[in-house]
């Protein structure tokens, strides 16, 4: 009966698509998942809220989600003191934003280049573009899908980072001679994740979009979003640069001098209220604001982000409940040793799209896999690389389209995008991406005679 165990996933996906509401899609799967942990319907009531206010009492939970109401009163600041449309003023004068593939290019380089913290990566990209694509009639649909899809695999593809250390941690101990070098190795062979940054290139160089996301584009061609008067880009740059700075060194602290083994939640945590504080000195030093008014500003940014915040509290719960009822590891336990090792890759990254998509959680998914996939590398002469390769993908596509997962939460959170729209427009692009790297998983395999 393990197959029932992909019922609330399942339940989650048909709810979602059928109604259009994600947050009625995530509580009846937590409630169906509690159902089948514990047989009883009026149980499964109760403890579908018990698993809910158990996310509260778990410290990392809880930063991220007081991180995500700070993160509305950041913007608010930002947006409301005239700094952001400052900072936008100079941008344009020096001839950076005058176009939509500028204004593109600006937000997939700031997204990459903050390949140190996933979530600054989101943070930064969102911040310093979203209103230039409302001046420039593009839709927060695509801002969203070029910040999600230039996060994970930046991470993923760099390694100097928490994901790397992660990564080299779960595969070590299998009798690899270098395991180093085999990280290194899946880098080239990592297809989905090179594709996709390929797929984000050709759509901010040609501003061609397909699927749902031509919906939303022509949506956004009557949108006029108007900006409070711009003032001084200090408002703008001195949070965002604490904010970055202190997102570093804090990774640097929490990880006794190691950036990679840093806590990224207290540092995410602590830099995001380093970075309201600036906010509000700096405009109560500039006599913007008096205090009272910064408090109604703060809350209301707090205020707009509440349903995202809501979604993440289920999207834990969800997670934690089919945690319990072990649907990562009977996806996982669909990809068998007995199959011909030509389809063996293709497969493994199959299975950690759909457990990574099913579960929201691509680390997860990491430490499930690695432990499929390097036995399979041994017992089959796959390179090991290769392998490493397809797990990390897998569970980035899942980053990229599952409802739950944190990076898509926070880029539909700080691009001011609906979460539904997000994964709807950004789906099709991963698909593309998925179906694109199976088939080089395959002709990779030929060509090694496998």
């Amino acid at each position: 009966m393990e197959w029932l165990s992909l019922l609330p996933p399942l339940l989650a996906i048909a709810i979602a698509v059928w109604k259009r509401e994600v947050m009625l899609a995530l509580v009846a799967a937590i409630f169906s998942a509690e159902w089948l942990l514990n047989g009883s319907p009026l149980n499964a009531f109760v403890l579908t809220f018990e698993r809910m206010i158990a996310q509260l009492a778990d410290a990392g939970n809880a930063r991220i989600l007081l991180f995500s109401l700070l993160v509305g009163a950041l913007i608010a600041f930002v947006r409301d003191s005239g700094g952001v449309s400052a900072f936008i003023r100079w941008i344009e004068q020096r001839g950076f934003a005058n176009s939509p593939r500028q204004v593109g290019w600006l937000a997939v380089i700031t997204g990459s280049v903050l390949f140190i913290e996933s979530n600054l990566s989101i943070l930064g990209a969102c911040l310093v573009s979203a209103s230039l694509f409302d001046k420039h009639n593009m839709s927060r649909a695509r801002l969203a899908y070029f910040a999600d899809a230039t996060c994970a695999p930046t991470k993923v593809l760099v390694l100097l980072n928490g994901w790397g250390a992660y990564a080299l941690t779960l595969i070590s101990g299998y009798g690899l001679e270098n395991p180093v070098s085999t990280l290194a190795w899946s880098v080239p062979l990592n297809f989905y994740c090179l594709t996709t940054l390929l797929i984000v290139f050709w759509t901010v160089h040609t501003g061609k979009v397909f699927g749902p996301m031509k919906v939303s584009e022509s949506r956004a061609a009557a949108i006029d979003q108007a900006l409070p008067a711009a003032t001084s880009k200090r408002y703008f740059l001195a949070p965002i640069a604490v904010m970055i700075v202190g997102i570093i060194t804090l990774m640097y602290i929490t990880g006794d001098g190691n950036i990679m083994k840093g806590s990224g939640s207290k540092s995410v945590l602590w830099a995001t209220a380093l970075a309201v504080l600036t906010g509000y000195v700096l405009l109560r030093a500039g006599k913007r604001f008096r205090h009272r008014e910064l408090v109604q500003v703060a809350f209301k940014g707090m205020n707009e982000l509440l349903p995202l915040v809501a979604l993440v509290l289920l999207a834990m719960a969800l997670g934690d409940s089919l945690k319990a009822l072990g649907t990562g590891t009977f996806i996982a336990s669909i990809v068998g040793a007995h199959l011909p090792a030509l389809i063996i890759t293709p497969l493994v990254f199959l299975a950690a799209c759909l457990m990574s998509f099913a579960t929201g959680t691509s680390w997860g998914t990491f430490a499930i896999m690695m432990p499929i996939a390097m036995p399979l590398s041994l017992s089959t002469g796959i390179p090991p690389s290769m392998l490493v390769s397809a797990v990390l993908g897998g569970g980035v596509f899942g980053d990229h389209c599952s409802g739950i997962s944190d990076s898509t939460i926070l880029s539909s959170l700080a691009s001011g995008c609906d979460h539904y729209e997000h994964i709807k427009t950004q789906l099709p692009y991963a698909v593309t991406a998925a179906l694109v790297t199976i088939t080089l998983y395959i002709v990779v395999g030929l060509f090694l005679g496998l």
